[in-house]
């Protein structure tokens, strides 16, 4: 484990000049540089940091982000935001961009900000994600992953899945379109996908094509407009709300019709499913009430009171007009 004493050696400066720059004390421009970018690359976590936060001595929560322009992440953070504010708590935000190696960062920058608890919405949680949380000696809540190194509060999506795949099935429809993302996501690239072909299960006789897609709307999008030119598909499963917009315009861009010619569903039950003609079927899930769960349970934890290690949030299936029974 790497100490103060060896950042000092690193650095070539003395042991004081390091704990002033831990302190927020006097220090040069170019020594701080210096010590930053030793810190970083050792994922360094002073002891006393930790031991600080065994004893409460901070009001500071940090949130990790994959992404700022998610509709999900978004309705978490204003939740998770204004409950801390409402209990006196300042609330550090750090977005990575879908950036792994941002992520892992992050995890020890936060540590390093004296944060009396981490909120991570992940995507995926590697080893490199459970060394830091081990290392750092914080309470770590993960949001819509499960890990046996941290508390988790998790989506029920296979159930969700399996609600859109009997749907599809109940509609009667036989060539299908699932549109996923990666395995490497455990929730919406494993389960997910598990519910769906579970509720497939009952249907006969049916065509099911499955293609990785991107979170992103734009790249889902550039790449369906080219893709569905030869799709045959009656009707498409996307994994998020925000593929099935993407597959919304690419269809109307190619001249179909939704739900005359294409039928199409998602999962997450944001907004803007409600704005665009027709409404896209979907399932909703509890965006806001698993953002003051977080807060309720990181702040129990920090308490040192006992919780259940992992927590499934239930969700809802919501039929719109964007499907429709397919003529026999």
């Amino acid at each position: 484990m790497v100490t103060i004493n060896d950042i000092a050696k690193m650095a070539e400066v003395s042991k004081s000049t390091v704990s002033r720059y831990l302190n927020g004390g006097s220090v040069s421009k170019k020594t701080k540089e210096k010590i930053d970018i030793i810190i970083k690359e050792t994922n360094y976590v002073p002891n006393r940091f930790a031991q600080s936060l065994k004893h409460k001595n901070t009001n500071l929560i940090g949130m990790i982000v994959p992404r700022l322009n998610s509709y999900a992440s978004n309705e978490i953070l204003l939740s998770v935001d204004e409950e801390l504010r409402k209990l006196d708590y300042q609330l550090i935000i750090t977005n990575t961009n879908q950036n792994m190696e941002r992520e892992i960062e992050n995890i020890y920058s936060l540590a390093r900000q004296k944060v009396a608890g981490i909120i991570l919405l992940a995507t995926v949680i590697t080893d490199e994600h459970k060394e830091a949380i081990k290392k750092i000696k914080i309470p770590v809540i993960i949001l819509g992953q499960k890990s046996d190194v941290a508390y988790s509060i998790i989506h029920d999506d296979i159930h969700a899945g399996k609600a859109i795949g009997e749907h599809v099935v109940g509609l009667g429809h036989k060539d299908i379109l699932y549109l996923g993302v990666k395995k490497s996501d455990e929730a919406v690239g494993i389960k997910r996908r598990k519910g769906i072909l579970m509720g497939l299960e009952k249907g006969k006789d049916l065509n099911i094509t499955e293609v990785e897609v991107d979170f992103d709307y734009d790249i889902a999008y550039k790449f369906l407009k080219d893709y569905l030119k030869r799709s045959s598909a009656s009707y498409i499963i996307c994994s998020t709300d925000n593929i099935a917009l993407a597959a919304y315009k690419a269809i109307i861009t190619l001249g179909k019709k939704i739900p005359e010619d294409v039928s199409v569903s998602g999962f997450g039950g944001y907004a803007i499913t409600d704005i665009v003609t027709p409404a896209i079927t979907t399932v909703r899930y509890p965006y806001t009430e698993m953002g003051k769960l977080a807060v309720k349970n990181l702040l129990k934890i920090i308490k040192g009171e006992n919780l259940p290690k992992f927590t499934t949030l239930n969700n809802k299936f919501i039929e719109k007009a964007s499907t429709k029974k397919i003529n026999s």
